[in-house]
Order: C-alpha cells, then sequence, then structure tokens
C-alpha cells in the first residue's frame, strides 16, 4: 500500500540534508530541516500569466486531502486512544520525527488524519471557546452509520459518549474534544461507511469569508458546493471539495481567539515549484520556502490561507512532462 506523502513522516538529521546546491536551509513548524535549492523553482519568465494565474487544481493528484494535529506531547497516548479506539479510525504505523516528537498515522478512506506531538515553531494554539472562538480550523467532522456503536467504542475506551441531537434532515449530530483540546463533530447518516471512511470535513472558521472563498477556489482550486445551514453550530457553511475531503468555511463569533498551529491542510501535488510560483505571483504568505529533502526526491512548499491556516503542497519526484 502506498502511504500519502508528508513531509512531517520523515525522521531527519542535518548530515541528510547536505547537498552542494543548497541555498539555505529552512525547517517545518515540527523542526524537520531541508534544502531551499534555487534549481528547483521556476525561473522568470519560464511560466506564462495564464499559468501563474491558474488554480492548483491541474497538479493536485490524490484524491482527497490530508489533515493534521499538533498537540501537546503529554496527551500523546491519550490522543492515540480517543482517535484509534474511540474515533475508531484506521490505525497507521506511527513514525517517530524527532526524539521527542511522534506522529500518529490514522486512516480516513483513501487519505489521513496525521497526529503530530508536540507543537513547536512559531505558531499560534488557542482553541478556548471552541468551534466560534477564534480563526484557524476549529473542528473535524466524521461520518458513522450507527450511533449505538459509535457510543459502545467511547465506553469501552474509558471515555463518556457522545450525546446525540437530533437533526431536522434525519441525521444526528454530537461535537466531542479530543485529549488535545479540540473539537470533533460526528455526525450519523443512514449509508456511510463505518470509521469515517467517507472521508473527512474540517471547520474553518474565517475573518473574511470573500477573501477565503476566493482562496479555496481560485488558487487551491477547490470544487465549491452549495452553502449549507448548519443550525447545531449556528452557522452557514460554505463547502469546498476534493474528492473524499470538504473543507467548510464559516465566520462565528468575535475571532478573539486565533488558531493557526492546531491543524493544517495538505495537498499531494505534482509541481510544488509551479503552486510555490503561484502563490508568489499573488503575494502568498510563505510558511516554509520551496525546498527539497535530498535523498528522498520530496520538493513542498508550505503557504498560509488569509488566516495564516497551513496549506502544504507536497511533490515526490521530478514534474511530469509538459509542466
Amino acid at each position: 500500500m502506498r502511504l500519502p506523502i508528508t513531509l512531517a513522516a520523515l525522521a531527519l538529521s542535518a548530515s541528510t540534508l547536505a547537498s552542494p546546491l543548497a541555498a539555505q536551509q529552512v525547517s517545518t513548524p515540527e523542526g524537520a530541516l531541508m534544502d531551499s535549492a534555487a534549481d528547483i523553482a521556476y525561473g522568470p519568465g519560464a511560466l506564462t500569466e495564464a499559468q501563474l494565474n491558474a488554480s492548483n487544481a491541474d497538479i493536485i493528484t490524490s484524491p482527497g486531502m490530508n489533515v493534521f494535529r499538533r498537540f501537546p506531547r503529554e496527551v500523546t497516548a491519550a490522543m492515540q486512544t480517543f482517535y484509534t479506539e474511540a474515533l475508531a479510525l484506521r490505525s497507521l504505523s506511527p513514525i517517530q520525527l524527532t526524539a521527542s516528537q511522534q506522529m500518529i498515522l490514522t486512516g480516513v478512506g483513501s487519505m489521513q488524519i496525521k497526529l503530530s506531538a508536540g507543537q513547536q515553531g512559531d505558531r499560534l494554539y488557542d482553541m478556548e471557546g471552541g468551534h466560534a472562538g477564534g480563526t484557524g480550523i476549529r473542528f473535524f467532522m466524521l461520518t458513522y452509520p450507527d450511533r449505538e456503536v459509535v457510543a459502545q467504542r467511547f465506553v469501552a475506551a474509558g471515555l463518556p459518549a457522545p450525546e446525540f441531537t437530533a437533526r431536522g434532515d434525519g441525521m444526528w449530530q454530537a461535537t466531542v474534544t479530543d485529549p488535545g483540546g479540540f473539537p470533533i463533530v460526528i455526525l450519523i447518516r443512514n449509508g456511510a461507511k463505518d470509521h469515517s471512511d467517507d472521508g473527512v470535513g474540517v471547520g474553518i472558521n474565517v475573518s473574511d469569508l470573500d477573501a477565503s472563498r476566493a482562496f479555496y477556489r481560485e488558487f487551491v482550486g477547490l470544487e465549491e458546493m452549495p452553502a449549507v445551514a448548519a443550525p447545531i453550530l449556528g452557522t452557514t457553511l460554505y463547502p469546498y471539495r476534493r474528492g473524499e475531503t470538504t473543507l467548510m468555511l464559516y465566520s462565528l463569533g468575535d475571532n478573539a481567539h486565533p488558531d493557526n498551529g492546531s491543524a493544517g491542510i495538505q495537498y499531494v501535488v505534482s509541481d510544488a515549484p509551479m503552486a510555490a510560483a503561484r502563490g508568489d505571483h499573488r503575494d502568498l504568505h510563505v510558511q516554509t520556502p520551496l525546498n527539497r529533502l535530498a535523498g528522498f526526491g520530496l520538493i513542498t512548499v508550505w503557504l498560509s490561507d488569509p488566516d495564516g491556516v497551513t496549506n502544504y503542497f507536497a511533490q515526490v519526484g521530478q514534474r511530469a512532462a509538459g509542466n
């Protein structure tokens, strides 16, 4: 089975990254070190205005998006129990990032929720107020076919059973909080695959709906879906989809507790330098510059949405012919 590519899934040392082409050394918020080399970027005039102004839909190769959660290291065991036993996501082999950080991998359909122990870098971590407390990714949404089975799993894992509320559309909904303080919305829907193998929803509270909707529609290139009323959450959701994964934008609360570190989004692409060039053309904020992981054929660029949410593009191997 081919695992989805993740920069944070590789344990590195500085010696691994030695390269005569390196212009500088850069790191991810997890502390992984890479080489930033000028030869992987498109040169001036190499791309047309049409290419630079296009969305990145043409380079995304995965049937969805991977998402990740960063959490305090001391709750690692509890997080693993919560996601793999209570939520019953498929458990994949964990990866040791550094001596003190581990990435726990869980499968959701064809994609993954990646759980990273350790909150490093200059990111904001503030989930006070839950989904309405501030900007950033404020919840994941998972779907299941049977609320009694979900309740039994929580109890078996030593946790209180979720309290479900009936919705007017025939579904049931509950919100629980993971051991790191992050909300998980659970939906019960007839015909849903168990273990949330239909995919994952990602709730993003934004400060400017127009700007964020344009970012995910026109830069990332996700499919824009009709707005959906979410009365239990007290807002309207604006969905943007790539296969199994749906980002749900909304604007709620006074944004007093912005969080751009607790969760992020990853796209597997055929041409990360193209994503970097398009981001530069739009003057997007760069979290981690275009870089190459020497010896692994991995090229990534980490960009921010209008509220600082991580959107990173990961490419394995060479660009496709003609790109």
